[in-house]
């Protein structure tokens, strides 16, 4: 496309600056991971959903299906099955009739606070701590599975962050139940790939109030069964005012000494200042850069980020206190569908053979 195309031309140097010399392949520089998005309009309107997810399929050669579990529709009677062949099958049959691997990502708590389980669960008054819940999920999971048949599938998201923040009953019932809803799933020989997703941040002790490398043992020990590590990555929020502070092993070291394939499920850098970073498009623009070489380092196989636009908190506003507002500018575009300079530095990655 001529996007690509200018972005090539353009971007020359920025290649180069973003891959390793151990990613230079016979005919040049190479990547090993895959590159895409989930499908999230800028805001809740069901005729921006096409074109967004039209634009966004453009510039990526995978998907990502991020979901919180549909506690209500379940809890009403609804069946796993239909939920999943109703509402999610037709996004996967779009991105399968593009040739997109697919990644399903699967939350089962509040995705904007850890400490607090998912909020349809606590407005109906139950928890993931009941064994009824913990039914639901794993139909749920095995649904997922078996219609959608998706490459990799994370069955919790940000597991040391729940256990840091959340009640030890509810952490305890995450181990519990994506331990059973693995069993499921391994007993019917599934193709898909499982993993849990660990908030980076968290594991280098970079938030507030952390204390120094930590890693993420605990998490291996408590789900063994993973195939790959789903990886949480929002660095500008752990302390690090320039993309190029990054340790180049930011992702590697989580796995030094006890391999394992690692994909990044969500992440980013802001456009505009946000919280505690000064930011900028350029910033915006080194960090997918340096994210290239970290990434490199780290031989993942997929990057992927929730949001491909910008989101449009002026037209739905988040609740006084939300963290929303900190994740708003993450996009390669801007909320009318319009390119940032970091989209071009993406497209340059893209762009380049990608070596498994």
């Amino acid at each position: 496309m001529p996007l690509r195309i200018l972005a090539s031309l353009a971007l020359a140097a920025g290649l180069l600056a973003a891959c390793g010399s151990d990613s230079s392949g016979p005919s040049g520089p190479t990547r090993s991971f895959l590159m895409g998005f989930s499908a999230f309009p800028p805001r809740p309107d069901t005729a921006l959903l096409l074109p967004t997810l039209t634009l966004a399929t453009q510039h990526s050669d995978a998907a990502l299906i991020q979901l919180s579990i549909p506690w209500q529709t379940l809890l009403d009677g609804v069946s796993a099955a239909t939920e999943v062949r109703a509402v999610r099958l037709p996004l996967a049959d779009f991105y399968r009739g593009h040739g997109q691997p697919v990644a399903v990502a699967l939350d089962v708590t509040d995705g904007l606070d850890r400490s607090q389980e998912a909020p349809e669960l606590v407005a109906a008054g139950r928890s993931i701590t009941e064994p009824a819940i913990q039914a639901l999920y794993r139909e749920y999971v095995n649904a997922v599975d078996t219609i959608l048949h998706p490459e990799f599938l994370s069955l919790a998201a940000e597991t040391n962050l729940i256990r840091l923040t959340a009640a030890d009953s509810v952490y305890a019932a995450v181990v519990t139940m994506t331990g059973a809803a693995a069993g499921d799933l391994r007993a019917r020989d599934t193709n898909a790939r499982l993993l849990v997703s660990v908030q980076v941040e968290v594991a280098w002790g970079a938030l507030p109030g952390g204390t120094g490398f930590v890693g993420i043992a605990q998490d291996r020990a408590d789900f063994p069964f993973v195939d790959a590590l789903g990886l949480s990555s929002y660095p500008f929020l752990g302390g690090y005012a320039d993309p190029e502070s990054i340790p180049l092993d930011y992702y590697s070291r989580l796995v030094t000494g006890d391999p394992l394939p690692e994909l990044v499920l969500e992440g980013g850098w802001p456009s505009i200042p946000t919280g505690p970073v000064a930011s900028t498009p350029e910033l915006q623009s080194r960090y997918i850069r340096r994210q290239a070489q970290i990434l490199d380092s780290a031989k993942a196989v997929a990057l992927f980020q929730i949001t491909f636009t910008d989101l449009d908190l002026a037209a739905t506003p988040p609740p006084p206190g939300s963290v929303l507002p900190l994740f708003a500018h993450l996009g390669l575009v801007d909320s009318a569908l319009g390119a940032k300079p970091a989209l071009s530095v993406w497209d340059s990655l893209l762009a380049l053979d990608r070596v498994e």
